[in-house]
């Protein structure tokens, strides 16, 4: 007979974030089974909540394997993040950047947690495939003057003086 475990929610969060921490979660239907051996029974649905809410992303590891990390794991607090931008090119109100393989969702969450905390202030969105992040800026011809802040802030250097 298995045994399921009711816990809360949060209590569930935290044994995702340890889990996500000792490097075993790949993916979604990983976790299911993960969580499934410790009694607690969910849906791939509240796992992907439970990552997102988290703000765990899924990138590739040196061996080309994804697998799910937080971003502060990663780097990409204000040290910069250098080594996941190989370009930026700007056109009208939009900021194209080029990443590694495996590294625009990654990059992409760093822009937007920026945008939100007034680094990038006037970064609106960003777009992530694998290698390529489209951000979009608030003015419409501000796409050049976005891809410099985000070229600046990557290399660390946050304090820009404002035009």
């Amino acid at each position: 007979m298995n045994v399921k475990t009711i816990i809360s929610s949060s209590q569930r969060r935290a044994l995702v974030a340890k889990m996500i921490k000792g490097g075993l979660v790949e993916s979604q239907s990983q976790l299911v089974k993960l969580l499934s051996r410790e009694g607690i029974r969910v849906t791939q649905a509240t796992a992907s909540r439970d990552l997102e809410d988290l703000g765990a992303i899924r990138v590739r590891d040196d061996a080309g394997l994804l697998h799910y990390q937080f971003p502060a794991e990663i780097n990409t607090k204000s040290g910069g993040t250098p080594d996941l931008i190989l370009s930026v090119t700007a056109s009208g109100n939009l900021a194209v950047v080029r990443t590694p393989p495996g590294g625009a969702q990654l990059l992409a969450s760093a822009i937007d947690r920026n945008s939100l905390n007034g680094h990038l202030k006037n970064a609106i969105g960003t777009i992530a495939g694998d290698d390529t992040v489209l951000v979009v800026s608030k003015s419409s011809t501000g796409g050049a003057e976005l891809a410099k802040l985000i070229d600046s802030y990557a290399k660390g250097q946050t304090k820009k003086k404002r035009k």
